[in-house]
């Protein structure tokens, strides 16, 4: 077998000594690496006749797809809701610290804002491929304004808005052009919401169900008009009702489109969701769950005041409110812990914690071909963890992009 590098051949990596998630399981095998994608070793041997170029020691650890965060407000000081002239820099500030934390996409998520913050911030966050500057952006969030005045959690009440008679236009006149728009969230029981769920759906735009007083017909008739999401499930809703379990009722609905699976986010930080509360909804619906951090511009400073968005927020321990208020105020808490709570809380396996940090928000966007796995021709983006699930190392497209202290010696 030829293993020297061809001047004309990329170099291939071999990862040993380590167990892969794959197909939902842990398995001892090595990881094969070209191009930034994941290489299936039999037709390596026994196509093109080669063998590694490079070998690394895992030192026993995990490898598993890296993490895909689908709501994540700011971090670090940084607030992608702020309409300045250095959106792009901060959103690749987060990117790049986000990386220790074994993200390796996300969605930058903007809360409720006036119209002019959109028109600003929107076209300087484009789509981006990942690598050593930092994390993959697959397309922005925005959660509101087009929700509930009763649930709107942290989002200020004078820029909500509801859907007026022209409805698809006036989505279009308050974010402008959608072309760096992965996910919206809206509430369905606003007028003329079907339409709008129909326009974006038909657009290749998620649309999520959040901050939201619908019962649970409503929300099936979202669902049956292109909707696949739920935002932060519990949390801002109708709480659970025997008699009209609302929007938490769509984990169990008989009423879904043949074939369409939901997606629900859940803030696993031990603050938004009791871990009774995180299990009945594990339980229920494991294959949905998706893991998300909505951390909001204190993550990673510490206590004090802070921005998210229009408000200003006021950090206390674990714990973000509304300046002034007990009202939750997204989360602090980065997405390896998150991993690590809901393992923790739920009991769940170490292959079911990964992937609902990975493969099911991956399959929620449509990706999961290429993000959220290591299945032969996937992006070769994944994180080196141990038996804790603290990254040790994380990687983008077959590179070392970042690496924790011990893991350097």
């Amino acid at each position: 077998m030829r293993n020297g590098q061809g001047a004309a051949r990329a170099p291939v990596l071999q990862f040993t000594n380590c167990r892969i998630l794959r197909g939902r399981k842990l398995l001892r095998e090595d990881l094969w690496v070209r191009e930034g994608r994941i290489l299936d070793p039999e037709k390596l041997f026994f196509e093109e006749r080669l063998v590694a170029d490079q070998q690394r020691d895992c030192g026993g650890c995990i490898l598993a797809p890296g993490f895909i965060d689908v709501q994540i407000n700011g971090g670090f000081g940084i607030d992608f809701s702020q309409a300045t002239e250095e959106v792009g820099s901060g959103v690749a500030l987060v990117a790049q610290r986000i990386l220790s934390h074994g993200v390796t996409s996300f969605c930058p998520t903007l809360v409720t804002s006036p119209p002019e913050v959109y028109h600003k911030v929107l076209p300087q966050i484009p789509v981006k491929s990942g690598g050593p500057h930092g994390a993959g952006v697959l397309g922005v969030h925005l959660e509101g304004p087009f929700i509930s005045r009763e649930k709107r959690g942290a989002h200020p009440e004078a820029h909500l808005r509801s859907f007026e008679a022209n409805a698809f236009h006036d989505v279009l006149a308050t974010y402008g052009p959608l072309d760096n728009v992965r996910i919206v969230t809206l509430a369905p029981e606003l007028g003329r919401s079907h339409e709008v769920i129909q326009a974006l759906t038909a657009r290749g735009i998620c649309v999520s169900l959040g901050h939201s007083v619908a019962d649970l017909q409503a929300a099936e008739e979202a669902v049956q008009s292109g909707a696949t999401f739920i935002t932060h499930l519990f949390n801002a809703m109708l709480p659970f009702h025997h008699r009209d379990p609302g929007i938490v009722g769509l984990l169990t609905s008989d009423r879904l489109p043949p074939g369409r699976q939901i997606f629900y986010g859940m803030i696993s930080d031990g603050m938004h969701t009791n871990p009774a509360a995180l299990r009945i909804a594990h339980r229920a619906h494991p294959q949905g769950l998706v893991l998300v951090t909505d951390a909001i511009p204190a993550l990673g400073l510490g206590n004090g005041r802070h921005t998210l968005g229009q408000q200003e927020v006021e950090v206390d321990g674990l714990t973000a409110y509304v300046a002034g208020t007990k009202t939750l105020s997204g989360s602090i808490t980065p997405m390896d812990v998150c991993v690590r709570h809901f393992l923790q809380a739920t009991g769940c396996s170490v292959e079911s914690a990964l992937e609902a940090a990975s493969l099911h928000p991956a399959q929620l966007l449509g990706l999961e071909k290429r993000k959220g796995t290591l299945d032969f021709g996937a992006d070769a983006d994944f994180v080196m963890l141990d038996d804790s699930l603290h990254i040790q190392a994380t990687y983008i497209s077959g590179e070392l992009v970042w690496q924790a202290e011990e893991a350097r010696q």
